[in-house]
């Protein structure tokens, strides 16, 4: 059996956690997840509980997430001259749907860029409070 690895809290997680957390991602149910790594329902759900399991499982989330979002980047440009050909295809039903969804993209893109905005000057305030009461 490999080593244990250390997460940041200090704990370890075993290979047997890992093989959890992978089944995690993939099955769609706690019953198949547990299954698919050979421990039961039950062991799964204790260990969902324990801190350093879930900060392993969060983290290996993000990571999927993560690499999901880099795939959507990846193929942006070509959804977005999809969407700006059909703008013009001649047939009003498609014209409208593309147009719908460069407008509610445009329109979340300019919220996010303005919460990023408020995110990052609260941010500083926070930081320019901390600073003061040194």
């Amino acid at each position: 059996m490999a080593p244990d690895r250390t997460t940041g809290h200090g704990e370890k997680l075993t290979r047997a956690h890992d093989k959890a957390i992978a089944a995690l991602l993939t099955a769609a149910r706690l019953e198949d997840a547990a299954r698919a790594c050979g421990i039961s329902k039950s062991t799964l759900c204790r260990w969902l509980q324990e801190p350093a399991f879930q900060e392993a499982f969060r983290l290996a989330r993000r990571q999927v997430l993560e690499a999901a979002v880099s795939r959507l980047q990846a193929v942006a440009g070509a959804a977005v001259e999809t969407l700006a050909r059909n703008l013009t295809c001649r047939k009003a039903a498609i014209e409208v749907q593309a147009a719908r969804a460069v407008l509610e993209h445009a329109t979340r893109s300019v919220e996010f860029f303005e919460l990023e905005d408020r995110v990052r000057a609260l941010e500083r305030m926070l930081g320019d409070e901390a600073g003061e009461g040194r």
